[in-house]
C-alpha cells in the first residue's frame, strides 16, 4: 500500500504547483508518511499549504487535517 499526501488550500482547492517539499509522494507506511510531514508541516505552511489528507492507493486514511497551529 503507498500512502501520499494531498496538500490543500484553505478553500479545500489543491495546492497547485505543489511546494518544494511535495515532491517526496509515495511513502511505504503510514507511519513513514506521518513521520516525513511531522517535519516538514512548517515549511508547507510557508508555501501556501493550509491542510492535508493522507491518502492510501486512492483512499483517503484521514483528513483534512490543518496545517496551522492551534490557538
Amino acid at each position: 500500500m503507498a500512502h501520499s499526501w494531498r496538500y490543500l488550500k484553505a478553500d479545500g482547492s489543491e495546492v497547485v504547483p505543489l511546494p518544494d517539499e511535495a515532491t517526496i509522494s509515495d511513502f511505504p507506511t503510514q507511519g513513514e508518511a506521518e513521520s516525513w510531514i511531522g517535519e516538514v508541516w512548517r515549511d508547507l505552511l510557508a508555501q501556501g499549504v493550509d491542510a492535508v489528507t493522507l491518502v492510501s492507493d486512492g483512499v483517503v486514511v484521514y483528513g483534512p487535517m490543518s496545517l496551522h497551529p492551534v490557538e
